[in-house]
């Protein structure tokens, strides 16, 4: 298989030049190149802070230390012909910004598609309709309770369909909470090349085994990762595509020049220090701890399925609520009252395909969890004893 990327994206972006800022050329010195403000930010308490000057453009350091993190993580890959560098990654505000930027590069507005992966991240969809991009989709399958790829009805689609730009899959899924499986994911990338497949790592380290070093041998791969999950940083908005040398200059190309704070960059380099991976890694394992005990003691009340829905591989459980196939009614019943009784939200999945009376939680701290508990009992009991 021969993959030529000047064949996927658009031509004027694979031909962009990007932007060229003032702090592409020197970054110290007195600085005059940039019309910033030189008496800085005009708050108290910001004195010093240098917020008044441009961020750095690249983030070098940050993606390099990301590559070496992800490196270390690869001994499940033999035959990778080289290992991660920051010129494989690219950075985003959130993964929303990194969807975005792909689906621009790829799919001309009217004439393209993306293909998904029913249940899935909403996100994909949103950004296609604002592209005026068709959506294809290829559900998971439903009927073992794997919520696995689909994988030759995947391939059968795409091949079929010249049309189809992007092939998006969610690993661990949302709402699913299952990894796909790798050897499903590889299958995928080396039966198609007529476009990019992308994967959303979002929650991959809530169980290991990322893709992200696979895109220095299949061209046709992007990865996307964020740091608002595992790292626990939602709040600075920043995500991060894996992929090839070649796609990641395309995507830098396209991106605003100073896309990422100061603060963004700062906090982000804090977490990727060896010590404060520790803490990552020693984190997830209590959020796995704590998710199999919500597992445990929720699939034991009357009118919970006695399994969740989907995986265990990122921190939320996925729970059917309701005899037989589940109960849409009761869920959402459950789903209100917990919020506005209780002062506990979580988030109803029923209307999502093979999520009928399904509620997905997030895995909270254990103080949390023990108020979840007992309030979802409570109600639960209140709303099918009457």
């Amino acid at each position: 298989m021969t993959f030529d990327l000047t064949k996927i994206v658009r031509p004027k972006i694979y031909n962009l030049e990007p932007y060229r800022c003032a702090r592409d050329d020197f970054k110290d010195g007195v600085l005059l190149d940039a019309n910033e403000n030189p008496h800085g930010p005009t708050q108290p308490g910001l004195e010093g802070s240098g917020l008044n000057r441009y961020p750095d453009p690249h983030q070098l350091a940050f993606k390099t230390a990301m590559a070496n993190f992800r490196n270390g993580e690869n001994h499940q890959y033999k035959d990778l012909p080289q290992p991660l560098t920051a010129e494989n990654l690219c950075l985003g505000v959130g993964s929303d910004e990194s969807i975005d930027a792909i689906i621009r590069a790829c799919c001309v507005p009217a004439k393209e598609k993306i293909l998904v992966l029913p249940p899935t991240y909403s996100m994909y969809s949103v950004c296609a309709h604002i592209n005026d991009v068709e959506i294809v989709k290829c559900p998971l399958i439903t009927s073992d309770n794997s919520f696995q790829a689909n994988t030759d009805e995947v391939i059968k689609t795409a091949q079929n369909d010249p049309s189809i730009k992007l092939i998006f899959i969610t690993s661990p899924g949302n709402p699913t909470g299952a990894k796909v499986e790798t050897s499903r994911i590889e299958k995928i990338l080396q039966n198609w090349d007529r476009g990019m497949v992308v994967v959303d790592e979002a929650y991959i380290d809530f169980c290991g085994g990322s893709t992200a070093p696979l895109v220095t041998k299949y061209p046709n791969l992007c990865v996307l990762q964020t740091l608002s999950k595992s790292f626990g940083l939602a709040g600075i908005r920043l995500g991060i595509t894996f992929a090839s040398k070649e796609m990641a200059r395309v995507l830098n190309s396209m991106k605003a020049p100073y896309n990422i704070s100061s603060l963004a960059s700062e906090y982000a380099l804090r977490a990727v220090q060896p010590d404060n991976l520790k803490v990552m890694k020693q984190l997830s394992l209590e959020n796995k701890s704590q998710q199999h005990r919500l597992v445990k003691e929720l699939t034991s009340l009357p009118n919970v399925h006695k399994e969740p829905i989907g995986g265990l591989d990122a921190n939320f459980i996925l729970l059917r609520i309701g005899n037989g196939d589940g109960d849409n009614d009761l869920a959402k019943k459950l789903y209100y009252k917990l919020a506005t009784e209780s002062g506990v939200v979580v988030r109803y999945r029923g209307s999502e395909l093979g999520c009928t009376g399904c509620l997905r939680i997030t895995v909270g701290t254990k103080e949390e969890n023990d108020k979840l508990v007992k309030e979802f009992a409570k109600l639960l009991t209140q709303l099918t004893s009457n």
